[in-house]
């Protein structure tokens, strides 16, 4: 499982340690922009044309500090960091959403994707190497605990990245590393990607180990046990798993972190312009999709991830005949109906995690020749695994 460059890795994401985010699992969060300089303040680098001091000159360039104001002229610069949508753009989103509902996927199709999603995946990696993808640099500034992680006098440490890809997440990481005692377990569910992974000249078994898994399976990846992992990395994999498969994905990962494991995530926000321009015969559900290459994606908005990772999503509430419904009153407008009722209400995971943040990357990306506005969003967020993990409540008996 990965993503596609045109979607996501044409963009990194902007520097969140900008914004002051703060939540917890019944409190949203707050994002802070801090005000723009005095006007008579020299020409900060991220407004700045000079080659030669401007922001571009930074590796990995550093978002996140280039608010639009109204007495600017939007076309100056070809990005702009939290932005808002504007009306029109809204209208037209709307308008296409209705468009995609009008026209879906047909049930033969959707069983077709959705039956056997590694084919799909299988074929977009072996029509696409390694050579497709950018390196994520950018990662370990997002999620300041991978710098933590691979400095030289940091503890022995396992991280383990779901949905590798062709390795421009871990292979980054590794060359960036001076810890002797770091292990990155790289999982993904396409054997055409582990296959490029193990086939790079940076691949080395001391410090890297591909294998083969599929997050929302019941078993483990290959050399790692519960309670074992220090960082699970999902950045561009949820959105490409189904609603149905949500539950025993993150059931998975809270089994393989230690206690006090984080989770750091990143993935498709809803109203992003990848969801805005599917045309017809794509879609499968309230914000699911198929890709003309078949493989999936999914767009989330911070209400669903908070119920996912928080744990609302999998709470249930008894009826009077003793059976056990899927909790919907706070997720109702985020969360199709049929699409709650169709999760996995058997399983008896009920343990959640704590939402250290959680918030909606928006970028508006400018078109300067063509005039052409391009609004981006993203959801980036840390979960982080209890250090005391609550037992199941006995059963009550009414008898």
């Amino acid at each position: 499982m990965a993503h596609h460059l045109l979607e996501e890795e044409m963009n990194s994401p902007r520097d969140l340690s900008t914004l002051s985010i703060t939540s917890s699992a019944n409190t949203p969060p707050t994002l802070e922009t801090p005000p723009p300089p005095p006007l008579d303040s020299p020409t900060p680098p991220h407004r700045s044309h000079d080659p030669t001091s401007n922001l571009k000159r930074s590796d990995p360039f550093q978002f996140g500090s280039r608010y639009l104001l109204s007495s600017d002229d939007p076309y100056e610069f070809n990005a702009w960091d939290h932005v808002e949508t504007d009306s029109t753009y809204k209208a037209h989103a709307e308008a296409m959403y209705a468009s995609q509902r009008a026209s879906p996927v047909s049930a033969f199709d959707k069983t077709r994707f959705n039956t056997d999603p590694a084919k799909w995946w299988n074929k977009f990696y072996t029509n696409n190497t390694s050579n497709f993808f950018k390196d994520r640099k950018w990662l370990r500034q997002e999620f300041p605990i991978l710098d933590a992680l691979t400095k030289a006098q940091s503890t022995p440490a396992k991280i383990l990245e779901v949905g590798a890809g062709a390795g421009n997440t871990a292979f980054p990481i590794l060359a960036a590393n001076k810890n002797p005692n770091l292990v990155l377990h790289a999982c993904d569910f396409s054997t055409k990607a582990v296959e490029l992974i193990r086939s790079s000249p940076a691949y080395s078994p001391q410090h890297i180990q591909a294998s083969v898994w599929d997050i929302a399976s019941d078993t483990l990846p290959e050399n790692v046990h519960e309670n074992s992992i220090d960082v699970v990395l999902l950045v561009f994999i949820f959105s490409a798993l189904s609603p149905q498969q949500w539950r025993q994905a993150v059931r998975n990962v809270f089994r393989v972190l230690k206690p006090g494991g984080e989770v750091c995530f990143r993935d498709y926000g809803r109203g992003d312009l990848a969801q805005v321009r599917f045309r017809k015969g794509r879609w499968m559900e309230e914000n699911f999709y198929v890709r003309g290459d078949g493989t999936r994606v999914y767009f989330f908005n911070e209400e669903e991830l908070r119920g996912m990772w928080g744990g609302g999503m999998w709470e249930r509430q008894q009826d009077g005949d003793g059976d056990f419904l899927q909790k919907t009153t706070t997720l109702s407008h985020s969360v199709d109906d049929a699409v709650l009722s169709s999760l996995d209400a058997s399983s008896d995971f009920t343990q959640s995690f704590e939402i250290v943040s959680l918030g909606v990357d928006r970028r508006l990306l400018i078109n300067r020749q063509s005039k052409v506005k391009m609004y981006r969003c993203w959801m980036q967020g840390r979960f982080q695994k209890p250090d005391a993990v609550k037992s199941p409540e006995p059963a009550v008996s009414t008898m």
